[in-house]
C-alpha cells in the first residue's frame, strides 16, 4: 500500500483513545500532529518505542507537537498499557484497521516463516494546517524519540 502524499491534506479520522473518549485529527489544526502506528500494546519493541514517546513530552510542547499512538488493540487494552508504562499521550484503537489502511501502513508481514496482514511501524508529521509534511519507517525502537525531536526541530 502507499502512504498518502506528503504535502496532501492527512487523511482525516476519529477514534478511540485509551479512556474511551473519541479523538478526532480535525480537532488539532494549529499544533504539529505525530502519528505513529504500531502493531500490539504491550509488546517489546511497542513498549520501547511508546516510552521513549512519553519521556519527551515537555520537549514536544515546546515544539507544539501532539503525539497519538494508533493500533489496531481494543481500547481496554489500550488502557492496561497507558497504565503499567505511566504513558502520557493518547493511545487511539484502530481495530478494524481502517485508518491503518488509509494510512498505507496495513500491509503483509512475515515473522518466523509466517505470513500475515498487520501493521507497518511508522510514523507521520503532520503539520499545522494539516497537511502532511513527512513519512518515516526507517528506525529502531529505542531512538524513535531522539529522530523525532531532531526531525521536528529542524521543520
Amino acid at each position: 500500500m502507499a502512504h498518502p502524499k506528503v504535502g496532501n491534506l492527512a487523511p482525516s479520522f476519529t477514534l478511540t483513545n485509551q479512556k474511551g473518549e473519541k479523538v478526532s485529527l480535525k480537532d488539532f489544526r494549529g499544533q504539529r500532529v505525530v502519528l505513529f502506528f504500531y502493531p500490539k500494546a504491550l509488546t517489546p519493541g511497542c513498549t520501547t518505542q511508546a516510552c521513549g514517546i512519553r519521556d519527551i513530552k515537555a520537549e514536544l510542547a515546546k515544539l507544539n507537537t501532539v503525539v497519538f499512538g494508533i493500533s489496531p488493540d481494543p481500547v481496554a487494552k489500550l488502557q492496561r498499557f497507558e497504565d503499567k508504562h505511566d504513558l502520557n499521550f493518547n493511545l487511539l484503537s484502530d481495530e478494524d484497521h481502517a485508518i491503518a489502511e488509509k494510512y498505507g501502513v496495513w500491509d503483509l508481514k512475515k515473522f518466523m516463516g509466517k505470513e500475515y496482514m498487520g501493521i507497518v511501524r511508522t510514523s507521520f508529521v503532520i503539520n499545522e494546517e494539516g497537511r502532511l509534511s513527512q513519512v518515516f519507517d526507517k528506525f529502531k525502537t529505542s531512538n524513535h524519540h531522539e529522530l523525532l525531536i531532531e526531525l521536528l526541530q529542524s521543520l
